[in-house]
């Protein structure tokens, strides 16, 4: 019997022994239930009696135990001085369950840890303070890809990866960064001139003040330090730089990835192009001074500083199977790298079956990336859009392709055959549930940590959530995706 049962019969003997309630005063007797705010327990009272046992919680806990293999996470935890660091198990659980239910602060899993009866059971009535839990989520952002093959693996145990129809999209999630926090490179260079002549009138300044102290207590004493406000505009001015070069930095390299298809635009040689182009950076492109790797991008809610995150997700169960985050503000140049990475993460898996096709929205379609799917080993179906301008491509297809068919031509005919259709009708179907249960669910859109490896970790984080809510659901026989 547990002591929640012995507590319960002990409260109805005791209320049997305070004999009837009071009468209303209307004149009508009415039954409460007994209640008493100041009662103790008679027994210790155990917080797995207050979980249910269907609970998400245990689903995480179950799975940091029993399924993935955490051992590199402990080896990695090097001795400190002072108190023992917590136990990393409990700190498995916290983060995985935090994020399977939309709590991603560090605060707020620290005061959840007291307030709430999941994670006081997953803790252990610990408390461990947020400084921990972000130090513990930022050193252990690598081990987040190991944990999401183990995830696979097991996903492709339980049936739930049958690799027949795997859809691919992309999302952009918020990075932590402001929009105030940042200035484009027409700005950078008047501004760098201003706080120049700022910086040059404090210093003037101080050289006077020097001279007359010196004139009036002598040269061997010793005078104050810098102001305050010279050091601060050094620092803005250090920043600015830096985020100049970085620019410069940008545009050089694209000036050197690009000279073939500038080359081939205005009919020049590679080595023409390659001599006459400037590396100088767009007036309106903009640098981040609170995370400088985030670009800023188009949104459902307009523009902001963001990364564009990839995964692949199979039709079974909606499971993930590879994923990718990258500042790039597209999705066509994703297509192949997703491919390679999906290939990769099944053989890390120990999955030797490959998808029979490969879904994805027009975001992907370009010259290049149809020329590859020939040589793709994988089917691979990219959405075309609308028909180009002089394109004949017919409603229903049938007979041979033509001789002189483009490939863009080719791939829109294969989408419009009967597999095709078929196939691509279920894309939405596949990958934005997926993108929903994390995005909303989840709120996977705004990241905590900031830089691409810090979203790059975080967003791992979260798929692996993601795939341990499939397996939860599918031992649970839970028909609906939560």
């Amino acid at each position: 019997m547990t002591s929640l049962a012995v507590d319960e019969q002990v409260f109805e003997l005791e209320a049997g022994l305070q004999g009837a309630p009071p009468e209303d005063p209307a004149g009508a007797a009415k039954t409460f239930g007994h209640y008493d705010p100041a009662r103790s327990f008679l027994l210790p009272p155990s917080l797995d009696d207050w979980l249910p046992e269907d609970h998400t919680a245990r689903s995480i806990a179950e799975a940091a135990e029993d399924l993935l293999d955490v051992s590199a996470i402990y080896t990695s935890d090097e001795e400190t001085s002072g108190a023992p660091p917590y136990d990393p198990g409990m700190m498995l659980k916290l983060l995985p369950y935090g994020y399977s239910v939309g709590v991603t602060t560090s605060r707020e899993i620290e005061r959840r840890c007291v307030t709430e009866v999941a994670l006081r059971w997953l803790s252990s009535n610990q408390a461990p303070a947020y400084g921990s839990i972000a130090r513990f989520r930022r050193r252990h952002l690598g081990a987040m890809d190991d944990l999401f093959t183990q995830t696979v693996a097991y996903c492709a145990e339980a049936g739930l990866v049958k690799l027949d129809r795997v859809a691919l999209d992309g999302t952009k999630l918020r990075a932590s960064a402001s929009r105030c926090k940042a200035m484009s490179c027409d700005r950078m260079g008047p501004r760098i001139d201003e706080l120049k002549a700022q910086a040059k009138a404090v210093l003037e300044e101080v050289e006077s003040i020097g001279r007359e102290e010196d004139a009036r207590c002598g040269e061997d004493r010793r005078g104050g330090e810098l102001p305050e406000e010279l050091a601060t505009k050094e620092r803005r001015l250090a920043k600015l730089r830096a985020a100049k070069e970085a620019l410069e930095a940008e545009a050089k390299e694209r000036t050197r990835t690009r000279p073939a298809e500038r080359a081939q635009r205005k009919g020049a040689t590679d080595d023409e192009v390659a001599q006459t182009a400037e590396a100088t950076p767009d007036k309106k492109a903009q640098r981040n001074f609170t995370d400088p790797e985030s670009r800023m991008v188009k949104t459902t809610d307009g523009f902001h500083y963001a990364y564009n995150a990839q995964v692949d997700v199979d039709e079974c169960s909606q499971a993930a199977l590879a994923t990718h985050v990258s500042a790039q503000e597209g999705d066509v140049g994703e297509l192949f790298l997703m491919v390679h990475a999906t290939e990769e993460r099944l053989d890390r898996a120990t999955i030797t079956a490959r998808p029979r096709v490969i879904l994805t929205d027009a975001g992907y379609c370009s010259e290049d990336n149809l020329r590859q799917t020939a040589d793709a080993g994988v089917d691979v179906l990219v959405a075309t859009g609308r028909p180009r301008h002089g394109e004949q491509v017919p409603d229903r297809p049938r007979g041979r392709v033509r001789a002189d068919a483009t490939r863009h031509e080719r791939m829109a005919r294969h989408l419009r055959t009967q597999k095709g259709r078929a196939d691509c009708a279920r894309r939405k179907a596949t990958v934005e549930p997926a993108f929903g249960q994390m995005k909303v669910r989840r709120r996977a859109g705004f990241l905590r940590l900031s830089g691409l490896e810090g979203a790059t970790g975080e967003w791992t984080l979260y798929v692996v959530c993601h795939n341990l809510r499939r397996l939860a659901n599918a031992s649970n026989g839970a028909a609906a995706p939560a």
